[in-house]
């Protein structure tokens, strides 16, 4: 006895058989919308690298479509997914801080995250956590994976803060705990997207901005107008993940929904090798441009000492007021970099 597939049910095999993993539906198609600010660069090479894994896996039939220049404002992104409005975005805690107040402790400055694969992996175990987890609920949000970014350094104009002493009374693009942190130096900091930041160094409306190192910087041109950037403050990160709209994602077949999650360490391993890759190139051209900063072991230190617990100590008594298990969080974070 011969068995006879009908035409779907042969796609059905066809594709499984073809992708050598779980048989996908061949006839359902499914078309999501990334909202993402800003034009193609390295810190979008994750998500980029997630979509074509994705259709690939499913037989081109789930399509991911990146709207660079985005579909809302970044610093409603997260209320779009609320809305529904679109299926993924990404947004970063520092813009709205007030939002999910759970991720400010990503935020803190001077964190012991030495490496990308140590804030991978750190950032996996934040956004498991049951707090994080209903922070993001209340925007119909799930985390996708996080757009891992590596350390801040500032680029700026005017005359260059050659000992930290001499950024007391500095305007500075800084977002979160790197900006709490420049102020226990005297700086002014600002918080604004990235997207609206090469027109305030222009103006002369800030004198330095902050933007991981190097490639944000290059990446939307500050380095053209820059006369000296800093090379080894490193005074943190913030925290930018992509989320999906929790109805989106519940209407997915199971089959797209492992597609997605399995396609995370690509995402992940693709913003690395773009970072470096940016590195090679950036490095020795800012440096032919411009002047480096770099500060001595013993001024970092007192950075550090004046800017990381005092900060975190004053995080913690606000955030557990509020009703926030910072304490939770912090080690959790700081356990998991440790581990």
């Amino acid at each position: 006895m011969k068995l006879r597939l009908s035409g779907v049910a042969a796609a059905i095999c066809v594709v499984g058989l073809s992708l050598g993993a779980t048989p996908v539906l061949a006839a359902q198609k499914v078309n999501w919308n990334v909202s993402l600010w800003g034009k193609p660069r390295a810190w979008t090479q994750g998500i980029e690298a997630m979509s074509k894994e994705v259709s690939e896996k499913t037989g081109g039939n789930f399509s991911i479509k990146i709207h660079y220049g985005g579909l809302s404002k970044p610093k409603e992104n997260l209320d779009g997914i609320k809305l529904g409005a679109f299926q993924v975005a990404v947004f970063c805690a520092s813009y709205h801080p007030n939002k999910t107040p759970t991720l400010r402790a990503s935020d803190l400055p001077f964190l012991p995250i030495g490496d990308l694969d140590i804030q991978e992996r750190v950032t996996e175990a934040l956004f498991q956590h049951p707090a994080v987890v209903a922070d993001l609920a209340r925007w119909n949000a799930r985390h996708l994976f996080t757009g891992i970014l590596p350390q801040y350094e500032f680029m700026g104009v005017g005359a260059p803060p050659k000992t930290l002493a001499e950024w007391n009374g500095k305007r500075v693009r800084a977002l979160g705990g790197i900006g709490k942190a420049m102020q226990k130096l005297g700086a002014v900091p600002t918080t604004v997207p990235a997207t609206e930041t090469y027109q305030l160094l222009e103006r002369g409306a800030v004198d330095a901005v902050s933007w991981p190192f190097t490639y944000a910087h290059a990446a939307y041109k500050v380095d053209e107008i820059s006369k000296w950037f800093t090379g080894n403050m490193s005074p943190g990160s913030v925290t930018c993940p992509y989320v999906m709209n929790t109805k989106a994602w519940d209407k997915l077949p199971k089959e797209y929904q492992d597609a997605l999650i399995s396609a995370k360490p690509t995402a992940y391993a693709a913003l690395k090798a773009a970072y470096k890759t940016a590195d090679a190139k950036n490095l020795p051209a800012f440096r032919a441009a411009m002047q480096e900063i770099r500060y001595t072991a013993a001024e970092l230190a007192e950075f550090r000492k004046i800017g990381a617990k005092p900060v975190w100590d004053a995080w913690l008594a606000e955030a557990s007021a509020a009703g926030v298990p910072a304490q939770e969080l912090l080690d959790l974070i700081l356990s998991t970099a440790g581990d």
